[in-house]
C-alpha cells in the first residue's frame, strides 16, 4: 500500500479546471520533487492534497495511509500526519508565532525552545508573517512544520524568495525535517516529502527518489530527478509557460 495515492484527480479553482486527471503514487519514506512551468497546477495539487478551500475536487480520489481523504477537512488531514509549507502563506493578524507553534506542537512538545535554531527567537511575539521577509516566512513555516512533526510533508518552492544567507539554513532544516538528522548522519525518521521546485536547488540538501513533471494539469513525465532536471535545464518543458 502506498502512503499517498491519487487516482484520476480533476480539480477546479477560480472557476476553471486546473488539474485534469492527475494520477500518482508516493511511497513511505520517499522524497519526490514536482517540476512544471508556471501555471501548470503544481501549487493547486499540493493545496488539494492538504484540503485547502480554494480548490474543489470535481472527480477522482486521494488516499493517504489507505484512507480516502478526498473530502476530509484540513485539520483531519493534519491529524493523520500531513503538513505543508505554502509558497505565499497569509498574514495571521492577532495570532503570535509563539502561540501558533505551541498550539501546533505534537503532543505538546515539538520545537519548544528551539526557535533559535531557526533564527526566529525575535519573532515569537509577533503576529504570524506580518512584516516578515521572504526568508523569515520560510523559516517560520519550517518552525511550524517541525512543531507538527508530520509523517508526510509538502513544500511549495522552499527556496523561492530566499537570499543566499538563508538558503543554507533552510536547506539544512528541511533535511532535518525529512530525515530526522543532520546531513551525513544516519537517518532517524521515515518522513515522506513532496517538493515543488523550479531551480532544483533544494535537491542539494535533500536529494530525491523520484520526480514528476506537471504540464497543463496532467502528469507528463515521471522518472529520475537529476535526469529530468538536466533535461529541463537543457531543453525546457517543450511548451510555453502558461
Amino acid at each position: 500500500m502506498s502512503l499517498l495515492e491519487i487516482e484520476d484527480l480533476h480539480v477546479e479553482a477560480g472557476g476553471r479546471e486546473i488539474l485534469k486527471g492527475v494520477s500518482m503514487k508516493l511511497e513511505e519514506g520517499e522524497t519526490c520533487v514536482l517540476f512544471g512551468p508556471n501555471g501548470s497546477g503544481k501549487s493547486t495539487l499540493l493545496a488539494t492534497i492538504m484540503g485547502y478551500g480554494m480548490t474543489t475536487v470535481t472527480s477522482g480520489k486521494i488516499f493517504f495511509k489507505g484512507k480516502n481523504i478526498t473530502h476530509m477537512t484540513v485539520d483531519q488531514r493534519a491529524k493523520l500526519g500531513i503538513g505543508m509549507m505554502m509558497q505565499r502563506p497569509p498574514n495571521v493578524v492577532g495570532v503570535t508565532l509563539g502561540n501558533l507553534v505551541a498550539a501546533t506542537a505534537k503532543n505538546g512538545k515539538g520545537t519548544v525552545g528551539k526557535e533559535k535554531e531557526f533564527k526566529m527567537q525575535d519573532f515569537m511575539d509577533r503576529d504570524v508573517n506580518v512584516g516578515f521577509s521572504g526568508g523569515e516566512i520560510k523559516r517560520s513555516e519550517l518552525l511550524q512544520l517541525a512543531a507538527q512533526s508530520p509523517d508526510f510533508v509538502m513544500l511549495d518552492e522552499p527556496e523561492s524568495g530566499v537570499d543566499l544567507e538563508n538558503i543554507g539554513l533552510i536547506g539544512r532544516k528541511v533535511h532535518e525535517l525529512i530525515y530526522g538528522s543532520e546531513e551525513g548522519e544516519e537517518r532517524t525518521k521515515e518522513v515522506s516529502a513532496f517538493v515543488i521546485t523550479h531551480t532544483g536547488q533544494i535537491m542539494d540538501y535533500i536529494g530525491a527518489d523520484k520526480a514528476f513533471v506537471l504540464i497543463h494539469g496532467k502528469i507528463a513525465k515521471e522518472g529520475d530527478p537529476q535526469e529530468i532536471l538536466e533535461d529541463i535545464k537543457n531543453n525546457g518543458y517543450g511548451v510555453e509557460d502558461e
